[in-house]
């Protein structure tokens, strides 16, 4: 008893004021073992100053006896109140401007909790601010309320030591997503557009109202986006998918690649629907927020809304189409199930018919692929044609050849990229984090969660890059240069084109300005590829060659190393070495459409701080907390240098809001009146969605697959045209 003797209220003692009182009180039943509560507060009518309080135990007082109900409850609650008479109360030194303790009973008639069980009492479970920071990290990512609270009772040596229950825990999350939705839908949502645009006055976000003044679209772009686009914008990739939120809109996400060919986003959108003025206002406010620097090339489906706005907006920009959604329409079109646009047949002719199905899918694959020169492409897809039953898909798919083709597109910027795969990947990762019954404020969230995955492992990769050395096979000097300024993959990708030049034979054409070089294979028989020819310019130092690799992906092919090396340049040339490539790519500074300097994390040196003192204070407490001598100069220490500290911080916030001429005492973390009516007044336009349309639909490719088969019928192997056209299609469906 001698250490609850030290704490022991005693008529006398001082309180600086009654939350001092409070937790004294608070403290004092924790240790002795029973649970507290207010009682009672005076307060003067004279200056509404508090005069006295009263603390007493919760066992307090008696349940009210024989009131009438209405009803008759399921279960009677067991009595907890047993008239204990413990109490202690405060009053109001006006002269000493503190409290004073004027009475105090300390006699309980109940039995006392066990110091195993006081942390279950309520006065003594409390969710502190660093915990419920804690907390809802657990939960952004995706750990279970149940294993977060055993992993923070792990932390602190048991759950005696946490001061809150998992009860406590869930109440909390439950509190926490009604605080979300606290102005509604579409008012929680501009709140969180605010909230971030206080974080980073970069942050962009645009909005589309209806005639109603509803929003319809919504379109937003961190400042690590506004960052990528200006350095790896040269190529986009856009798509959408549909019902990843509970609205059930369209989710539209603006992907590209960075310097480590690796997934990079520069925009993401919800929409009302898929119309053409959706898209042109969603292309428009993406070109705007990155200040009106459009992409070399763009990559969509094929979507005619979609289209059309492309056309509008993106005038600088070459519009290809995701060969990905190509082969799957092909595989619809030309490949019709058993018994559509057949009649009838015999059936001896239908094994004929499936693998002539087959080989269309072949000529269509090659077609798209296999075909340099444009007279080859047309004498192939007329004989294709004649082939095919019916002809309108080909028909307007071949109207579009130029958004297609190989040989339409071999002088394109596409940094080898030919289909959308970059956003059905990001998609995939997307759906593995959200749910579709997700408020959009959720959804928000969890998508900066996926965006967070993806950027560690760009800062993965950066650190790699940074800690080994480049895998050079031959040190010359061109290679070593490579090494130096190329990122690691990139420099692989080099590499390997260095190397086909050592095995590449050239015919002098022209005056030793024009070449014919011939690759030969590094692996088996020799064989050599096509010649292509290279034009030298020895002055200029350049080697501009027929495949055009080059200008498709920035990376010099192995003509042109082998031209370079005959004009007795031994190392790369500046302007065959894109900066997007290279490890200086993030170098520059980068302003925003408001002229501001882009930073992507303003509180970096904040955070750097925060995890230096973290760790010299979880060191030391580790250190001191077997010793109670030492773990009491710990805590003195701290709360004497803590009230200096929020002494200090307290005079540095008033100084930060005093009221200037030209500037209100505002508070930007607490919105304002007018800010308040208008997150209360925005509304989303509503979105009529059928239950019946909530499940996924079947895709031709789906139906396709399962086909109709005879479960009671087991018949010998055959060749299967589905499964075939199946094998192309994933075979196609990507093209690097």
């Amino acid at each position: 008893m001698g250490e609850i003797d030290k704490g022991m209220p005693k008529i006398g003692m001082r309180f600086r004021n009654q939350d001092a009182g409070w937790e004294f009180w608070v403290a004092y039943g924790g240790r002795v073992g029973f649970d507290v509560r207010k009682r009672n507060k005076n307060i003067s009518k004279i200056d509404g100053q508090v005069t006295s309080c009263t603390f007493v135990c919760s066992n307090e007082g008696v349940r009210k006896k024989g009131i009438t109900m209405d009803y008759v409850p399921k279960r009677m609650r067991a009595e907890t109140r047993t008239n204990c008479k413990a109490r202690m109360i405060i009053s109001l030194d006006r002269v000493a401007r503190d409290f004073e303790v004027t009475y105090v009973v300390l006699e309980h008639n109940h039995l006392l909790q066990l110091p195993q069980t006081c942390h279950l009492m309520a006065s003594q479970r409390k969710i502190t601010e660093l915990q419920a920071f804690e907390i809802e990290a657990a939960e952004d990512s995706g750990i279970m309320p149940k294993a977060a609270h055993e992993y923070a009772c792990r932390r602190v040596g048991g759950p005696l030591n946490l001061g809150y229950t998992c009860r406590d825990q869930k109440n909390h999350l439950r509190t926490k997503r009604q605080r979300e939705l606290g102005y509604g839908q579409a008012g929680s949502m501009l709140k969180y557009f605010h909230d971030k645009i206080i974080e980073n006055p970069s942050f962009q976000h645009a909005l589309q109202l209806d005639c109603e003044e509803h929003i319809a679209n919504i379109f937003w772009a961190d400042a690590k986006m506004v960052l990528d686009y200006a350095h790896f914008g040269d190529v986009v990739t856009f798509d959408t998918t549909f019902g990843t939120n509970k609205e059930y809109r369209p989710f539209g996400v603006f992907l590209g690649l960075n310097q480590f060919r690796e997934t990079t986003i520069f925009g993401a959108a919800l929409l009302f629907d898929e119309t053409c003025d959706s898209f042109k206002w969603l292309f428009e406010t993406f070109l705007a927020t990155h200040n009106g620097k459009q992409p070399r090339t763009i990559y969509t489906d094929q979507d005619t809304a979609m289209g059309k706005a492309i056309e509008n907006v993106f005038t600088e920009s070459y519009h290809g189409l995701c060969t990905f959604h190509i082969m799957q329409n092909a595989v619809k079109h030309l490949c019709p199930l058993k018994g559509e646009e057949k009649g009838e047949e015999k059936e001896e002719g239908k094994g004929e018919d499936e693998e002539e199905e087959s080989h269309i899918l072949k000529d269509f694959s090659e077609c798209m692929y296999g075909y340099e020169d444009k007279a080859e492409f047309q004498e192939a897809f007329d004989n294709m044609r004649l082939k095919v039953h019916k002809q309108t898909w080909l028909d307007s798919i071949y109207k579009l050849k130029e958004k297609w083709d190989e040989c339409y597109m071999r002088d394109v910027f596409s940094l080898g990229v030919r289909s959308t795969q970059l956003s059905e990947s990001f998609n995939n990762s997307l759906k593995n984090h959200l749910k579709s019954d997700f408020h959009i404020v959720r959804f928000l969230k969890h998508f900066e969660r996926t965006l967070e995955v993806k950027r560690a492992k760009e800062l993965q990769s950066e650190y790699e890059a940074r800690k080994k050395l480049a895998r050079i096979k031959m040190h010359t000097p061109m290679l070593v240069l490579a090494s130096e300024k190329y990122t690691p993959i990139i420099f692989e990708a080099f590499q390997d084109e260095y190397e086909r030049s050592m095995a590449a034979c050239t015919r002098v054409l022209d005056e030793d300005k024009k070449f014919a070089v011939s690759i030969g294979s590094l692996h088996g028989d020799l064989k050599f590829e096509e010649e292509r020819i290279v034009i030298g310019d020895p002055l200029a130092k350049t080697a501009s060659c027929s495949c055009e690799m080059f200008n498709r992906t920035g990376i010099l092919c192995g003509h042109g190393i082998k031209v370079l090396d005959l004009m007795n340049i031994k190392t790369l040339p500046p302007h065959y070495i894109l900066k997007r490539w290279t490890r200086e790519a993030r170098n520059g500074s980068i302003q925003d459409r408001d002229g501001r300097k882009v930073v992507e994390n303003p509180k970096l040196e904040a955070q750097l701080r925060y995890k230096a003192l973290s760790h010299k204070f979880h060191s030391l407490s580790y250190k001191v907390a077997n010793s109670l001598e030492f773990c009491l100069m710990l805590e003195n220490a701290l709360d004497s240098v803590g009230t200096q500290v929020e002494d200090k911080l307290n005079e540095t916030t008033n100084a930060t809001n005093m009221p200037c001429n030209d500037q209100e005492n505002i508070d930007p973390n607490v919105p304002n009146v007018q800010q308040t009516n208008e997150y209360l007044s925005a509304k989303l336009k509503k979105k009529e969605v059928q239950s019946k349309n909530l499940r996924k639909k079947k895709t031709w490719l789906d139906k396709l697959l399962k086909g109709k088969r005879k479960p009671t019928k087991v018949a010998a192997p055959k060749k299967n045209g589905a499964k075939v056209c199946c094998n192309l299609f994933m075979m196609c469906c990507y093209y690097t």
